[in-house]
């Protein structure tokens, strides 16, 4: 990977020919520049010539992924990958990226695994352990993997047979993932037949068995090959495979690795995050919590030191929706609310973090109502729902979450008219919903019939008729439509049984809440128990009781319930069945405040909680502070000093105190580039008026700067530009691939304070000029001219 042609040669070739196309000169003047060059430099000239700026000289494999270098971090693992490597150096960036894959840690795996390589381009293993993190994205596995097969001759017997064994299973037909799975684990076997040393082959082999685990799958069998790793090495990072095996089978098989796993990688967050599937699953919350404080600590401490944007590790919201719901169930209230609207705070970004993936903006919203919801906290959603973290959005289905949870509110605090007004929208959605489908089945149903008169006629199958392809043609049309109309039938049927508690007909209300689907099970037990079918409700109460255990929330209502019914012994005895979960409980929640009354009459104490004693069986486990950060803070951005297209001296110092955007573009003669600033131009005055000024830094020397001022269509080209043709500025914000020595496009929104809050580094330059001002707003809301933010942000 370090086969590179000097930067400067590079730069100044892919300068003069794309200069030479600019200005309409034949070809041949560019290339006859440099007619002294060797026949090695002509095809590596020809490679650089053809390489779109920004993208990887070696394919497009290598254009996706981590591209800075790696540094030797530690706390990755205590783990040796013993293979054929020239260079010393490269060895122990393998033994971190084999720690970091263990971790499922894959940004930083790849990042290791390619540093290796590129300090040692002849290792065929680097290759192999970068088709190892890309299991998942399978075009970019066989990349990494033919890479490894280029090297197969330098590669010793046994990195041959690891070679061989992934290349056969990552071409092999998904389709027949049994005989693919099977191949497999025959390899790794015959891999630690003929190396029965090789932990790591073993460790392999057991996170197969159980990804590809079936009916016929041996738990006992892939526990054996753990034991005989952790014999050889009790602190091996497959204590996390341990915890996977038995995490759904029976957890309590694997509280020794619970015990160990983030002990074992300490650096990696979500080594400390996979013990809290085992305390989960044995309803030890307190523990889960403190493990996934933990990695998210981890995970902070990584994004801060290394200037990484929190949703691109590709765990981190999963982590932290999960600790939140386990907040939830110990009653630490006031934690969970702040941890879900801190998730809805993070930056959004289209590839990793928007309301239809699974990033920290679904989630936060997703686990900010459940907190509301469960607690009874009415005002407070009334509340959000007028800021960023519950304001309207275009997607459809948040929409109406949004819609329904607020008519809930509103109805729970009596506030029956604005709780009509949520219903109403409801219905209005399900009307042009309706009306939108009708018209499209009416045109597909016109094109079917259209078809069949056509000339020359449609030939039919023997079971077919005209009717059925009509029919067919119409259920098609209509099949999009299904989901959205049951939803949102579905929330008005909630607001309508919300309505009917409302008003004080609770049999309705529960028949309805029901039917709908969605309620909180401990609330539609409550509305069940009193509208007069106490028995049935209790009986269903204690069953869920029994199967949430050491959760707050429907204990506490229990005990409500009955005191409430007169049923004082009852309620006393479960009483202190929730005094023995309660260390955690916010007493200020409007649930336990209605309790006070209850234990002042029973002569507990006013603070009722017990303080849990600390578990014995989870390990050595360090002060959490030492760990990271409780939360993500955004980085400093690297300050400069740069000459502008007039040739004056800039200084980034100019910009304190002023948010701004600042754009990396790679030079004029970069296609792609000028249509970035050719989509960022024309908005230049929105974005100076809702504060955020555009700046762009480019490779070009002050000439080029010139020169992309000029080839502006409309004029002078209203954004400063800056000349860094040294690439110091780049390097800087890590714009650029140390592994191929070239420049990157970037896009950074930065704060007042001089922090990046935002930003896109890629082989490709970011093109949504209002998704970046719109993002900017959101992040930095106390920023430029409120009008015209509002009115930019409904675009």
């Amino acid at each position: 990977m370090n086969n590179f042609l000097p930067e400067t040669m590079r730069r100044n070739r892919v300068f003069l020919i794309l200069t030479a196309c600019l200005l309409c000169l034949p070809l041949t003047t560019a290339y006859s520049a440099d007619k002294a060059a060797t026949d090695v430099e002509k095809t590596e000239t020809k490679s650089a010539e053809e390489t779109l700026a920004g993208h990887s000289y070696h394919g497009e494999v290598f254009n996706e992924g981590p591209r800075r270098q790696a540094y030797l971090m530690g706390g990755t693992g205590d783990v040796h990958f013993d293979v054929t490597v020239k260079n010393p150096a490269a060895q122990k960036f393998l033994d971190q990226a084999l720690g970091q894959l263990h971790g499922f840690w894959y940004l930083e795996a790849e990042r290791s695994f390619r540093h290796a390589a590129n300090l040692d381009p002849d290792c065929a293993m680097a290759f192999w352990g970068a088709a190892m993190c890309n299991l998942k994205n399978e075009k970019r596995a066989k990349g990494f993997i033919e890479e490894a097969n280029k090297r197969l001759d330098k590669a010793s017997p046994r990195e041959k047979q690891y070679i061989k064994a992934l290349t056969a299973y990552i071409n092999a037909d998904k389709k027949k993932s049994k005989e693919r799975n099977e191949a497999y684990t025959k390899a790794l076997e015959d891999l630690i037949l003929a190396y029965p040393d090789d932990l790591e082959a073993k460790a392999f082999l057991a996170v197969h068995l159980y990804n590809s685990r079936s009916a016929s799958t041996s738990y006992i069998a892939a526990e054996a090959l753990l034991q005989d790793i952790f014999a050889k090495n009790p602190m091996h990072p497959a204590h996390h495979y341990r915890i996977h095996l038995w995490d759904h089978r029976k957890p309590e098989q694997a509280l020794t690795s619970a015990a160990s796993c983030g002990q074992s990688s300490p650096g990696i967050a979500h080594m400390w995050h996979m013990p809290g599937h085992i305390y989960s699953r044995l309803n030890r919350y307190e523990d889960a919590v403190w493990q996934q404080e933990a990695s998210a600590r981890v995970d902070h401490a990584h994004m801060m030191r290394d200037a990484v944007m929190p949703d691109q590790i590709h765990n981190y919201a999963h982590n932290n929706e999960w600790l939140i719901r386990n907040l939830i169930f110990i009653g630490r209230v006031h934690d969970a609310l702040a941890l879900a609207k801190n998730m809805t705070e993070l930056p959004q970004h289209p590839k990793y973090n928007t309301f239809k993936k699974r990033g920290s903006a679904k989630y936060g919203r997703m686990r900010l109502l459940q907190v509301l919801r469960t607690y009874e906290l009415w005002d407070e959603l009334i509340a959000l729902s007028q800021t960023s973290y519950l304001e309207p959005t275009d997607e459809e289905e948040e929409q109406i979450n949004r819609l329904r949870y607020l008519g809930l509110a509103y109805y729970q605090t009596k506030n029956i008219k604005q709780g009509d007004a949520q219903l109403a929208q409801l219905k209005k959605r399900l009307d042009d919903v309706t009306a939108e489908r009708k018209r499209t089945v009416e045109k597909a149903e016109a094109k079917a019939k259209s078809s069949l008169t056509a000339e020359p006629l449609v030939a039919l199958r023997p079971d077919e008729s005209r009717a059925s392809i009509i029919d067919k043609a119409k259920n098609t049309a209509a099949k999009p439509y299904l989901s959205r109309v049951r939803k949102l039938e579905q929330s008005i049927k909630a607001l309508e049984g919300h309505q009917a508690i409302a008003q004080g007909d609770l049999k309705a209300g529960y028949e309805l809440l029901k039917k709908a689907g969605g309620a909180d099970e401990v609330y539609l037990l409550a509305v069940q128990w009193k509208s007069g079918d106490r028995k049935k409700a209790e009986k269903a109460l204690r069953k869920l009781i029994g199967s949430h255990k050491n959760e707050v929330h429907p204990q506490a209502t229990l005990v409500e319930l009955l005191w409430e019914s007169g049923d004082k012994a009852a309620a006393k005895k479960e009483f202190e069945k929730l005094q023995k979960i309660s260390a955690s409980i916010d007493l200020d929640m409007p649930l336990f405040t209605r309790l006070a009354p209850i234990a002042a009459e029973l002569k507990f104490k006013p603070d009722w909680r017990i303080e849990k004693t600390a578990a014995t069986d989870v390990g050595n486990r360090p002060d959490l502070s030492t760990l990271g950060p409780f939360r993500w803070k955004p980085s400093p951005a690297p300050t400069w000093e740069l000459k502008d297209a007039t040739g004056k001296v800039r200084r980034s110092d100019e910009f304190r105190g002023k948010p701004h955007v600042l754009i990396f573009y790679l030079g004029f003669s970069c296609l792609h580039c000028a249509e970035q600033l050719q989509a960022f131009a024309p908005m230049v005055q929105e974005f100076e008026q809702a504060g955020f000024p555009l700046v762009a830094i480019s490779t070009d020397n002050l000439e080029g700067l010139k020169t992309s001022i000029k080839n502006y269509d409309k004029g002078d080209l209203p954004i400063p530009l800056f000349s860094n043709d040294k690439l110091d500025v780049f390097k800087s914000f890590h714009v650029y691939d140390d592994f191929e020595k070239q420049p990157l496009h970037g896009t950074f929104i930065i704060d007042g304070k001089g922090n990046v809050v935002w930003q896109d580094i890629s082989y490709e330059p970011f093109m949504d000029p209002k998704f970046v001002l719109q993002e900017a707003q959101r992040l930095l809301p106390n920023t430029g001219n409120k009008e015209v933010v509002g009115a930019v942000s409904k675009k």
